[in-house]
């Protein structure tokens, strides 16, 4: 099959022009002015702006986690996420301790193969680093194509490794060419503090936010900032949310350190004032929590420096019902909040639109800047021939209205409703083919493929 898109505005990381794009197959065939080709499909992109398809490097999809599973599969995750413009998402395999590496992915695999829409890849969190899990990393990033390796801070016995292990984890991926993603939150500190406030009767989901308080996050990404700068590792920080984590990003480039960087559209764009609504509070526990106005600024000022490379989700959705596991008690409350779908108009419309980041900035933070820190440009995060046509559409003037009601997320609330956007994705293609059109999915399950990854360079 063939597809012809014509007189879009293209924008990529670096480009802004109107021209033709070609598409043979899965790929892009010609990039030019007037093409005289002819094609099985036609699409007219006058008046609207054509860009690469989304990449959300930060997903968590059928996810076990206290007790229950996040509500999204890959099914309906990855639908969720084309009808918002991501054509691709990288979800996290979570080892159990005491089993292999290879028993996770194969648990994974039995989730994913066959029921993705859009393509995915993994991350691999490990944790518990000893030496059988060491000698499985060359594996997973020569065969697998699983270049980056996640480790958490926090979740002492379920999902924490000590500094020890991370040091060993960090030389035995570094010596292979992947990359270590980071959850840098202050464990010990934070299960003081939700102790402290159970014990103090404090059980609403304020105390969530409370019992993880900034410094939390801005000792742990110092520590592992330290501990990369020690190894020469490549180091990536998911889910940043404050200016003291930033600022020991900032500090590490004083003496010419690398780090790279991932906050999420929740956390540009809504704030801690969100968990004093009682129990509508739990729709925003999360980890790290929402945090303040002045994050806010730090973290926008931060993509346009370069020091945020990338605008993720951690989508991760449950019922309202799964919520209520925690009404008694934040502690119980699922961690996870639903935004699949809604990134890419969210960052349009209130970064784009609001004048907060450029066009090429925007490509840059949602797909760009994730295919070359985890090693898929320029097969993805790109439109250049040769590269997979993940193209989406938008008309950068209509106005919408985010709602649970018209959402496509497995999950029976947003954290974004009511929002009026201005700017609405209007067709998407995965590897050439029409995915999304006139709000109608056309693409059935199993069309997703597993994006096999190449080794990581360290730098973008």
């Amino acid at each position: 099959m063939s597809v012809l898109i014509k007189n879009g505005r293209i924008i990529t990381a670096a480009d802004d022009y109107v021209a033709d794009i070609y598409i043979e197959g899965e790929s892009i065939a010609q990039i030019g002015k007037n093409l005289d080709v002819n094609a099985d499909t036609v699409i007219d992109a006058s008046g609207k702006l054509v860009m690469p398809g989304g990449i959300d490097p930060h997903v968590h999809l059928d996810m076990p986690f206290m007790g229950t599973y996040s509500s999204d599969n890959y099914e309906t995750g990855t639908r969720a996420a084309l009808f918002g413009g991501t054509t691709t998402v990288i979800d996290f395999i979570l080892q159990t301790q005491g089993k292999s590496l290879q028993s996770a992915l194969n648990e994974w695999k039995g989730r994913s193969d066959n029921n993705a829409v859009g393509d995915y890849s993994f991350h691999m969190a490990v944790t518990d680093f000893n030496e059988e899990t060491k000698k499985e990393i060359q594996h997973f990033i020569e065969n697998e194509g699983i270049t980056s390796f996640k480790t958490f801070m926090a979740y002492k016995g379920a999902l924490m490794i000590d500094d020890r292990q991370m040091i060993g984890l960090q030389e035995e991926v570094k010596k292979h060419g992947g990359l270590i993603n980071v959850h840098a939150t202050n464990g010990d500190m934070i299960d003081y503090l939700i102790a402290k406030h159970k014990a103090e009767g404090k059980l609403s989901p304020l105390y969530h936010y409370l019992s993880q308080p900034e410094v939390t996050e801005a000792e742990a990404s110092e520590r592992f900032v330290d501990m990369i700068n020690y190894t020469g590792c490549p180091g990536y920080i998911v889910h940043l949310t404050c200016e003291g984590a930033l600022n020991a990003v900032r500090n590490a480039t004083r003496r010419n350190q690398n780090v790279f960087v991932e906050t999420c559209i929740q956390y540009l764009l809504l704030d801690a004032s969100l968990y004093e609504q009682n129990f509508e509070g739990a729709k925003w526990v999360m980890s790290p929590p929402l945090r303040e106005k002045k994050d806010q600024e730090t973290l926008w000022a931060g993509l346009n420096q370069g020091m945020v490379q990338v605008v993720a989700t951690d989508h991760c959705p449950f019922m309202w019902e799964q919520k209520l596991m925690g009404k008694d008690d934040f502690s119980k409350i699922p961690n996870g909040h639903p935004a699949i779908e809604n990134r890419m108009e969210l960052l349009f419309s209130e970064g784009v639109n609001k004048g907060r980041i450029t066009l090429n900035k925007y490509v840059e933070v949602a797909s760009t800047n994730a295919a070359k820190i985890f090693g898929m440009f320029p097969k993805k995060g790109t439109i250049a021939v040769g590269s997979d046509a993940d193209i989406i559409l938008i008309d950068a003037n209509e106005k919408h209205t985010i709602s649970a009601k018209t959402h496509h997320m497995n999950v029976d609330y947003s954290g974004y409703e009511g929002w009026e956007l201005t700017g609405k994705i209007k067709t998407v293609l995965l590897r050439g083919q029409v995915v999304i059109d006139n709000n109608e999915c056309k693409a059935q399950k199993g069309y997703g493929k597993f994006v096999k990854r190449n080794k990581v360079q360290g730098k973008i």
